[in-house]
């Protein structure tokens, strides 16, 4: 019944033995080594943007990357080819793209600066004269939490069944039947 043919093998290997082939070949300490860094870097960008989480673009520039590096450590590991196809799975393609978006979400919120005369409608002609630049401080926090979700939700694709373990315990908590 649980019989492994030679292409099951091949794949229950793991994923440090294999070599890599492309531009970047190297060693499995190297592999290893190169992925803590990352995930360090990752961790401390990430701890340093809570100390300067008052100050929205660069909190969420420090953890927006962090979170990038922190993700992209596992590419040291199964390679760069491996991780977008393990990403881009059936199983976590909708996270990928949620999380992904959200990223690029956050960096754009906290990035995007617009004067009070841009904004049609709202201004009066004294305001006019004075350029003030707003950063949506709000819609960046909003981003940064959303990401954070679906970060977690990303993670959660690779653990059998917790996904599911999750939504019926939110469904448990968050429901409104009496």
């Amino acid at each position: 019944m649980w019989k492994m043919g030679n292409d099951e093998e091949d794949r229950a290997e793991s994923f440090l033995d294999e070599d890599s082939e492309g531009i970047c070949s190297l060693s499995t300490t190297q592999r290893i080594y190169a992925s803590a860094a990352c995930l360090l870097s990752g961790l401390v960008l990430m701890f340093l943007s809570l100390i300067v989480f008052a100050i929205p673009i660069k909190f969420a520039l420090l953890f927006t990357f962090g979170n990038v590096l922190a993700v992209g450590s596992t590419a040291f590991l199964m390679g760069p080819e491996q991780q977008l196809r393990m990403m881009f799975d059936s199983v976590r393609v909708y996270a990928t793209v949620i999380y992904i978006g959200f990223v690029v979400l956050a960096l754009i919120c906290a990035l995007w600066c617009f004067t009070v005369s841009e904004l049609s409608g709202l201004t009066f002609h004294f305001l006019k004269l004075v350029i003030w630049q707003i950063q949506s401080k709000i819609l960046t926090l909003l981003a940064i939490i959303c990401e954070i979700c679906a970060l977690i939700w990303y993670c959660l694709s690779y653990i059998p069944f917790a996904r599911r373990i999750v939504s019926d315990l939110m469904v448990r908590f968050c429901d409104t039947e009496l």
